[in-house]
């Protein structure tokens, strides 16, 4: 009975991990993990074990700028099942990244961003075990050519992070309820005026979007789309950009 109200307040209790098969992932990539569950000092029952695709997000409540966790996707993987004491079980599980997950592998310090899976066993009357695997998240090809494109325009990444919020460009919108937020500044003098340059890509199948928010000196914000592929090369993006951004 003592190890029962121990395990009930996560002392002795079941422990879960899940093990990716791949260290670095890209939004819309299949992947494939193992979920290890360690069972305790006793046995235990679980009403389910569910996998969630975590962020933050920056939110202005009563004018403040806070950051709360906000779900991306979750996946219920068990139904009710005894973890025996002692016992390891290993359960594969395969599904595919959010096609709008935020990259945290660019940036480097800049990049603000943060991506997480999130496990939990779902135990009666206790204490919920859970593991907080935090991922790196490397671009897509198509939004590599992007930011090759910036790069050779002039301008570098100074800030990224993820808001909350849906984005609504010219043929597309987002779905998750967060987008991320690139924003660049001019490497040198800027005859057009650009103070900043803010882009957010919404991935749609084979076509990626982007919604592109310009700061000027003397005119303010102004807001344009663009859509491109895999297939785009990086000159014909740097196009595109400089009749967009000017």
């Amino acid at each position: 009975m003592f190890k029962k109200l121990l395990a009930s307040v996560g002392i002795g209790a079941a422990k879960v991990d899940t093990q990716l098969d791949d260290a670095v992932l890209m939004p819309g990539q299949p992947f494939s993990a193992t979920i290890v569950i360690q069972g305790g000092d006793v046995d235990q029952q679980i009403s389910g074990l569910t996998l969630t695709l975590m962020t933050e997000v920056k939110t202005e409540v009563d004018d403040h700028t806070t950051y709360q966790h906000m779900p991306l996707e979750s996946w219920s993987l068990s139904d009710t099942m005894t973890i025996e004491a002692g016992a390891t079980y290993e359960l594969p599980f395969h599904a595919t990244l959010h096609p709008e997950t935020p990259l945290t592998g660019i940036g480097g310090r800049r990049n603000r961003s943060r991506v997480w899976l999130q496990t939990g066993l779902e135990v009666d009357m206790a204490i919920d075990p859970s593991d907080k695997d935090m991922l790196l998240v490397e671009p897509v090809p198509a939004m590599q050519t992007l930011l090759d494109a910036m790069e050779q325009s002039g301008y570098r990444l100074q800030k990224v992070d993820v808001e909350r919020g849906h984005l609504n460009g010219q043929g597309f919108s987002s779905v998750s309820g967060a987008y991320q937020e690139l924003e660049f500044v001019p490497s040198g003098l800027s005859l057009f005026g650009v103070k900043e340059v803010e882009i957010s890509f919404v991935p749609q199948g084979q076509q990626m979007h982007a919604l592109i928010e310009v700061d000027r000196s003397f005119r303010g914000d102004s807001y344009r789309s663009l859509s491109w592929d895999a297939s785009t090369p990086v000159a014909t993006l740097m196009e595109q950009l400089k009749r967009a951004i000017g």
